[in-house]
């Protein structure tokens, strides 16, 4: 009893903290809080028509931000598709440049210089969500449009759209190898895994943990902007997501967030969906929080309101405790055994075969770990050292605020495998580098590499290989 009464004091406490609150915020007092409101004043009705009447600026604003970042046309690479062979591979940097400025010009120049004349490119300055200080989860149509084929569970947002083309997304569905069953190759059968198909296309293939662990995986739970209560963001009380409608097959469809890790909002990253090929060489989890394992991450997430770090608001949406002796157990060891993509012309080292590589990706391999130095954060074979570092883009650039998201200092990241890396468009944690050309002219600045354009096309051969 004593525990039970200890914990409605604490509740009694947050309700009473969250009413004082808003109450300052309503008498004009801006209120810093690490919390989110706790009681709506406002009807879900009210919310959804003024959000609904917003949405068409909201959007506005976004889309003339890439379109003054990005040149956001298809054009594919030839001959370069994903690992499904249904995908092409977007190619050249989509990062426009100051006017009157060329990508050797700019490397020419310290970071003082580029900062005082503000010339960093503004693709290169951190992404925003669509709405930053809204945020929440957002998804790609051709995944709603599945989740509702499949299983009719709608992700569709009444606020907001995905802002980013569907051709710089990775392919979809994505291909599923195993570490288990590598002689299968691809398992997916060209389907997007969800609850109404789980069993048939793995039963007989998985064990009993882990077609239990997959089956969660694929299970709906209440989050943040899809769930039962007044403050969604969907018209209909919702089911809520799965591990699996960002991590389609195991791997991602692009959908986006803010990470969980920081506070105030205006500070939080947007969340470029990892893969979880690989997990099973990984050591660190999450871009920032740096969990140990990946049991960690996968209770903490759904403890938390999925990202949003919040067991408060978790708890008032229906928080789902997993059990971490055989729940969180299953989870991780079907995650664990998601694998990378095949690599043909990789060695049992994970460097290239002499005998199958172009001369251009040899080239790269050697820029890769030489001049480069990119073999310092992700050597070989899986391309990822399991730490963290600091690029400290913001010697290039003055802190500003960009459609709701202060771009400043990010910190130490964590390094993420480039193994198959050509399957994973955006890039770095917040998606602002829509392919790999752009990601190279990126470090390029940030190292202070001056590389040749040769050298740069070498890389990305190299990377596409890998």
């Amino acid at each position: 009893m004593k525990k039970i009464s200890t914990m409605m004091r604490r509740a009694l406490i947050v309700l009473l903290i969250s009413h004082v609150s808003q109450g300052m915020a309503l008498a004009g007092d801006v209120v810093k809080s690490s919390y989110s409101p706790i009681v709506i004043n406002e009807s879900f009705e009210k919310t959804m028509t003024r959000m609904k009447a917003a949405k068409s600026d909201v959007m506005k604003r976004q889309m003339d931000l890439l379109d003054e970042r990005y040149d956001l046309s298809d054009r594919s690479a030839e001959g370069v598709m994903m690992s499904r062979g249904k995908k092409s591979v977007q190619e050249g940097v989509r990062v426009k440049l100051p006017e009157g400025m060329s990508w050797e010009k700019l490397a020419a120049m310290p970071p003082e210089e580029v900062q005082k004349k503000d010339l960093w490119p503004k693709g290169f300055l951190p992404l925003p969500h669509p709405n930053h200080s809204e945020g929440g989860m957002l998804f790609p149509k051709f995944h709603i449009d599945e989740a509702k084929k499949q299983e009719g569970r709608d992700l569709t947002r009444f606020d907001l759209d995905f802002d980013l083309p569907d051709h710089l997304l990775p392919e979809f569905p994505p291909a599923i190898f195993l570490t288990t069953r590598p002689d299968l190759g691809d398992v997916s059968q060209g389907k997007v895994v969800t609850m109404m198909n789980y069993y048939e296309l793995f039963n007989g293939i998985l064990n009993p943990k882990q077609i239990d662990g997959l089956r969660l995986l694929v299970t709906p739970f209440p989050q943040q902007q899809f769930n039962q209560t007044e403050d969604r963001r969907s018209e209909l009380p919702s089911r809520g997501v799965t591990c699996f409608d960002c991590h389609v097959n195991g791997h991602s469809n692009g959908a986006t967030h803010l990470v969980g890790d920081i506070r105030p909002q205006e500070f939080r990253h947007r969340l470029d969906t990892p893969t979880l090929r690989g997990v099973n060489i990984q050591r660190l989890f999450g871009s920032q929080r740096a969990l140990k394992s990946v049991e960690d991450f996968t209770e903490f997430e759904q403890r938390a309101a999925y990202f949003d770090g919040d067991p408060v608001i978790a708890t008032k949406k229906g928080v789902n405790i997993l059990e971490r002796g055989s729940q969180v157990h299953n989870m991780a060891e079907f995650q664990s055994i998601l694998d990378f993509p095949p690599a043909p012309k990789l060695n049992i080292y994970g460097k290239l075969d002499e005998k199958k590589a172009s001369k251009s990706e040899l080239r790269g391999q050697e820029i890769f770990h030489g001049k480069a130095q990119c073999a310092t954060c992700h050597p070989a074979p899986y391309y990822t050292d399991n730490t963290m570092h600091n690029l400290k883009a913001e010697r290039f650039f003055t802190p500003q605020m960009i459609n709701g998201r202060y771009a400043s200092a990010d910190g130490p990241i964590k390094t993420f495998p480039l193994r198959g890396i050509k399957d994973s468009p955006p890039y770095l944690h917040d998606g602002r580098l829509l392919t790999l050309e752009d990601t190279v002219e990126f470090f390029n600045l940030i190292q202070e590499l001056k590389l040749t354009n040769d050298e740069k096309k070498d890389l990305v051969a190299f990377m596409r290989a890998l």
